[in-house]
């Protein structure tokens, strides 16, 4: 009886572990031909939201970055115990006065914005409305499904079995738990937003520390296939997208050994997120083989979930997360950014230093080219838009790589990461901006000499 009742739990366990996991790969990193394109499934259900709802996002965004600037400071200057005395209220609104400050200049772009009021430089098209009309209704509608189906592919066991059979080629290339392929995985033909959420979940979970979080969080939250398809389109050079994905990801590899291995993520403590480390995967005992480890680890953390209601609970809670806490940063951070890039000089100076560079990689039009280097930092698709004027195709070429490659913008990624747990600062962003394009470049450029 007691082995009937042992191979029964069992059995349980194993679909426990299969069918959510295989429902968390299709959602997430099952790539489906829809209209025309190439997408997944969460992509498919946040633009159902988006076409549904459509004119009204930009109040629903605005108002979800109001509520949560009060929010705060109800629980700043109120200190309700209903706040206090739970743990997600209180990391949700309970912020450091860094993080309070980004929410205020969040609510106040989002009010100029949506109503128009104010100097038009907060809220025109190419700033605060660039943000809240066009990025924040995708992220809403994304971080809606992501948020909400993210325990398929954190809890039922897919991060424990990849992270046994993946870390012998993650640990010695990437200085990474081979997990973390997961998280590029889902960036790379999903979206990089994707990457940081479920990043920053296993962060604060206890799987990764600090350096882990941070390397994985900026090095491996890719842009997606379909981002790729619109920046190569825009610079019209959609004939040539094979090459120029294939340099893509020679260029991202080699920036993906390197930049973890020198500051400041080299510099990143290996301690982990309120000193508590989960279960490692990656020591494989006697008489296992790295898959009937990791196969043994995904099962026993399948069997923890018991109650289905825990599930849609933890998903809400992501969604609430997502819409609260990134939604105030991305609008404050990314409208700051644009600002600069559109009505100050500063990125044109700041690419002033890449001429010289350019000019010795011998690559055409330097100038033109040298400020788009710079201004993807507070965009990702400023650069192949100013890159249109261009009128070498293997200057643009060039231009449509690094915009890619770089992955540190402050109206997406750049924003997420400061608004999430992992552990960096817009001083680390910056330099890693840098070390990105300055890996980047060279290998890109030898790439299109021989394409050209």
């Amino acid at each position: 009886m007691d082995k009937l009742i042992t191979n029964h739990q069992s059995s349980n366990n194993l679909l426990k572990f299969i069918i959510p996991s295989l429902m968390g790969i299709l959602l997430f990193m099952t790539p489906i031909s829809y209209n025309g394109n190439i997408t997944i499934p969460i992509a498919i259900l946040s633009g159902l939201v988006q076409n549904t709802l459509g004119s009204l996002l930009p109040g629903i965004t605005a108002t979800l970055i109001v509520l949560t600037f009060i929010g705060t400071m109800g629980a700043k200057i109120l200190k309700p115990k209903a706040v206090e005395n739970n743990e997600f209220l209180n990391t949700l609104f309970n912020v450091s006065p860094l993080w309070f400050s980004s929410r205020i200049l969040g609510a106040v772009f989002a009010l100029c914005t949506l109503f128009q009021i104010g100097p038009e430089w907060i809220w025109s098209g190419d700033t605060g409305g660039l943000l809240l009309n066009d990025l924040l209704p995708v992220l809403f509608a994304v971080f809606l499904f992501a948020g909400l189906f993210l325990p398929l592919l954190l809890n039922f066991g897919l991060l424990e079995f990849f992270g046994s059979l993946l870390t012998k080629i993650m640990r010695p290339i990437f200085t990474l738990p081979g997990r973390s392929s997961i998280d590029c995985i889902a960036s790379w033909l999903g979206d990089g937003t994707v990457g940081v959420l479920l990043t920053s979940k296993q962060y604060e979970e206890g799987y990764y520390t600090q350096r882990e979080a941070a390397v994985i969080g900026t090095t491996f939250s890719a842009v997606s296939i379909t981002f790729s398809l619109v920046v190569i389109a825009q610079v019209n050079l959609q004939h040539l997208f094979v090459p120029y994905y294939l340099t893509i990801l020679l260029a991202g590899v080699t920036a993906a050994i390197i930049v973890p291995r020198i500051p400041p993520l080299s510099k990143k403590p290996d301690t982990y997120f309120g000193g508590i480390k989960k279960d490692d995967t990656e020591l494989i005992p006697k008489g296992y083989t790295t898959f009937t480890w990791g196969f043994k680890k995904a099962t026993e953390r399948a069997s923890k979930n018991v109650d289905p209601t825990e599930f849609f609970k933890s998903g809400m809670k992501n969604v609430l997360d997502l819409w609260l806490g990134v939604t105030p940063v991305v609008m404050a951070m990314g409208t700051l950014a644009l600002i600069f890039a559109t009505y100050t000089p500063l990125f044109t100076w700041l690419g002033l230093p890449f001429i010289p560079l350019l000019k010795l990689l011998q690559v055409p039009e330097a100038a033109a080219a040298s400020e788009t280097l710079v201004v993807g930092f507070a965009d990702m698709f400023l650069p192949s838009v100013i890159a249109t004027s261009i009128k070498s195709d293997m200057t643009r070429f060039i231009v449509a790589c690094v915009s890619v490659t770089q992955l540190i913008y402050m109206s997406e990624v750049g924003g997420l990461l400061l608004g999430s747990k992992i552990p960096v600062s817009v001083k680390d962003l910056i330099i890693i901006f840098i070390e990105r394009t300055l890996i980047t470049l060279p290998v890109i450029v030898f790439m299109a000499h021989i394409i050209f």
